[in-house]
């Protein structure tokens, strides 16, 4: 900050800001992994459990854009023997699909149709060879939420050079510059566990919180001093 009794002079005050709002979009990581004494085996089984939880999410209402496949390997399953040498003793195929539930609701844990009931319907679909790599909340509208953020570091810094100017005995004048800088949405806890296909599992959910998604705004201005 400066100023002169003589001259205009400037000063300069950071302000930060956040908002908040609840998730309404969920990603989350479907991988599908099968074990077989021949990379044909393996790669077929593969292909048909996926069909299988594909068709649970379609069945279930999840859009076709909503369904990608964001992986896809076979490799071999090696171990070591005597010798020190390494035995082939079948193939692992594996294969992703990244899953993306909109509009889900708050009532997440069982609500039929819920994103919750969805995921365990497309466990159960899948069966022992499923595994969930991940789960992430967001929010749809974040241009919004960066709104209000940007509004509350422009808040945050006007009241410091207000005070600043005040107790200087001036009044800020016309902006100067305009500084701005802006975080990512803080995610969400992310979850991953191995899933099992037990009886009735097509009734069972896991309980998933959707909690609160958070971005930030941090600006710089400057004020002419009058």
């Amino acid at each position: 900050m400066s100023s002169s009794a003589a001259e205009p002079g400037t000063i300069t005050t950071v302000g930060s800001g956040s908002a908040g709002a609840t998730p309404d979009i969920m990603r989350v990581t479907v991988s599908i992994e099968v074990h077989a004494e021949s990379v044909a085996d393996a790669y077929s089984r593969a292909g048909e459990r996926t069909d299988a939880v594909i068709g649970s999410l379609r069945g279930d209402g999840v859009r076709s854009r909503d369904i990608s496949t964001s992986g896809l390997s076979v490799r071999t399953e090696t171990v070591w023997t005597e010798g020190n040498r390494e035995k082939i003793v079948g193939y692992v195929a594996s294969t992703a699909l990244t899953v993306t539930l909109r509009e889900i609701g708050t009532e997440t844990k069982t609500t039929v149709g819920g994103p919750a009931t969805i995921i365990a319907h497309a466990v159960d679909a899948g069966g022992d060879d499923v595994r969930l790599g991940g789960l992430t909340l967001t929010v749809a509208d974040e241009e919004s939420l960066l709104t209000r953020a940007r509004d509350a570091a422009w808040d945050h810094a006007r009241a410091k050079a207000d005070q600043y100017a005040n107790r200087a005995g001036r009044n800020l004048g016309t902006v100067v510059e305009i500084t701005e800088s802006v975080s990512d949405p803080i995610p969400a806890p992310r979850m991953a566990f191995a899933a099992k296909s037990i009886g009735g599992a097509s009734d069972i959910a896991m309980p998933i919180e959707l909690g609160e998604s958070e971005l930030s705004a941090t600006i710089r201005v400057t004020w002419q001093l009058n």
